[in-house]
């Protein structure tokens, strides 16, 4: 029997099976709080190239996600100035996970439990090969950055700050 952790399905997984979409498995050690540098590091890809997926909420306390780099911060306020909305901030750990079905640390933007907007970082689109969570911790999949974009109908948005 082998060894190699294959992670069967997920929400996101069984979206992208669904839409006829390949893409490529990549397991790591989950750790806490080590986000998306700590998968990026373990699995030998630029931080740069690594999407996280960001629950967030307008004033309204209406959800979207927000795609960036794996090695950057959300600006909230360009956010904000570029989706036409007064304020946007992250939403709290429960509330980001009752909005997307995922637990913190694992989500993915695909098959989410509420249907959400989604921002992507126009730089992230750059990539042709984007990787981010496939919808469980320790759990990395890539996939095309256009058909990222498709699927998700993402709209791009200039919002990153480098983290500093």
């Amino acid at each position: 029997m082998s060894k190699a952790k294959h992670v069967s399905e997920t929400p996101a997984t069984q979206f992208l099976k669904k839409n006829g979409v390949a893409f490529a498995e990549h397991s790591y050690e989950y750790i806490d709080h080590g986000g998306a540098p700590e998968a990026a590091r373990q699995l030998g890809i630029d931080p740069h190239a690594m999407a996280k997926t960001l629950i967030m909420e307008d004033e309204h306390g209406h959800p979207l996600v927000v795609l960036m780099h794996g090695d950057c911060e959300v600006s909230t306020k360009n956010l904000a100035r570029q989706i036409g909305v007064k304020k946007v901030g992250p939403c709290a750990p429960d509330i980001a996970q009752k909005h997307s079905g995922y637990q913190v640390g694992g989500t993915s933007p695909f098959a989410t439990r509420k249907k959400m907007p989604v921002w992507v970082e126009a730089s992230l689109l750059d990539y042709p090969t984007i990787y981010l969570n496939g919808g469980r911790r320790g759990y990395i999949i890539s996939l095309p950055s256009d058909t990222l974009a498709r699927l998700l109908q993402a709209k791009p948005v200039q919002v990153n700050l480098p983290k500093g």
